[in-house]
């Protein structure tokens, strides 16, 4: 029974929430081009587009609610401790509210505002703005606190250290193309630990896990989970 775990989720784990995944072809995403919302170059040439598009995702974030996935994962959370880290690239806020705590969101969240000037954070407010002064320099340089392509994900330090302890390693809901989250299961190799793939389908580097399991995140995380639970509560 592993002690040390690390989960790293990705958009699969908040699909059936009704947030759309990265690549869904009926998505949010589809209806823009990524250069233009999703870069600092998108940003500096036209920040009222950038703001629009994050504002929908804010909103759709806002009205859903966390699935039996979330639920899942809390419950493992209070039972395991700081044994368990939770790594998540989504930007939503889901697994804190199905009651999760200390959650590593390594691209950012929806839920955070960021001054482009003086680096000062604080909550979004539903939707946000251009001309927004930043509440601690004035400055109208409020930015969403997401992590844009180019820019360098949060908390890598953290995360690589979580990585070199662990016992576990478990991916869920990931693409596996997105990096530098997808070379995680590599790192994990090469400490030699065990990795488990969790995920709607085979993603592109499920030949690098050692263990796999398919099929919706509602019904493959929360049988995991009870597995995980009822053999801790058998060996101890």
């Amino acid at each position: 029974m592993p002690k040390r775990i690390v989960i790293l989720s990705g958009a699969g784990l908040s699909a059936e929430s009704g947030l759309g995944t990265f690549r869904d072809k009926d998505g949010l995403w589809t209806k823009y081009d990524l250069s233009e919302v999703a870069t600092p170059e998108g940003f500096a040439m036209d920040p009222a587009k950038v703001h629009g598009f994050y504002n929908a995702r804010r909103a759709n974030c806002l009205e859903a609610q966390p699935n039996a996935a979330h639920e899942a994962l809390s419950q493992l959370q209070a039972a395991w401790g700081a044994d368990l880290t939770l790594v998540t690239q989504n930007v939503d806020d889901l697994l804190e509210r199905a009651g999760a705590r200390e959650v590593i969101h390594m691209h950012g969240e929806l839920t955070s505002a960021l001054c482009a000037s003086c680096g000062h954070r604080w909550t979004a407010p539903r939707a946000m703005d251009p001309a927004d002064p930043c509440p601690a320099c004035a400055q109208p340089a409020t930015r969403p606190d997401i992590v844009w392509f180019g820019e360098i994900p949060y908390h890598m330090e953290a995360i690589e250290t979580a990585l070199q302890m662990a016992e576990l390693f478990v991916s869920i809901g990931t693409s596996g193309e997105v990096y530098p989250a997808a070379g995680f299961v590599q790192e994990a190799r090469i400490v030699g630990i065990p990795t488990l793939e969790l995920n709607l389908e085979p993603s592109s580097g499920s030949g690098l896990f050692t263990d796999a399991r398919y099929g919706p995140a509602t019904e493959i995380v929360p049988a995991w989970v009870a597995e995980l639970l009822e053999g801790s509560s058998g060996s101890s």
